[in-house]
């Protein structure tokens, strides 16, 4: 692996940001300095924790930073939810993006225990 970009979790996290960015153009324009942007936000904020967790070049601290971006996830996964409950999206939408999380939890999810089982592997000094 050469960068944070080569990660399966960051490029799925891209995705599902640039997808969230297209889907929010269709949202009413009084949301959009509430929902839509609350939205846009917490998308972005999954694929910046990624990088910036692969960054510290620590495992400890990398896995911290792939919480918080599992915690944006979820936080999408709200906001949409809250979208479909105003009706600007519908059932069908809500649940091809709930499949879209899930699978994106379950990446992160693996490459989180995959930095956890590497920090149990270096020695203390």
């Amino acid at each position: 692996m050469q960068d944070f970009e080569d990660l399966e979790a960051w490029k799925l996290a891209r995705s599902l940001r640039n997808e969230i960015f297209v889907l929010t153009k269709t949202f009413p324009p009084e949301e959009k300095y509430r929902l839509t942007d609350q939205l846009v936000r917490a998308s972005r904020s999954i694929s910046a924790n990624i990088a910036e967790g692969y960054g510290r070049y620590h495992y400890k601290e990398n896995a911290k930073f792939c919480r918080i971006a599992r915690g944006s996830l979820i936080e999408v996964l709200d906001h949409l939810i809250c979208a479909f409950d105003c009706s600007i999206i519908d059932q069908e939408v809500l649940n091809e993006y709930r499949i879209k999380i899930a699978h994106n939890k379950k990446v992160l999810n693996g490459y989180i225990a995959y930095l956890i089982k590497r920090t149990e592997e270096i020695p203390a000094n």
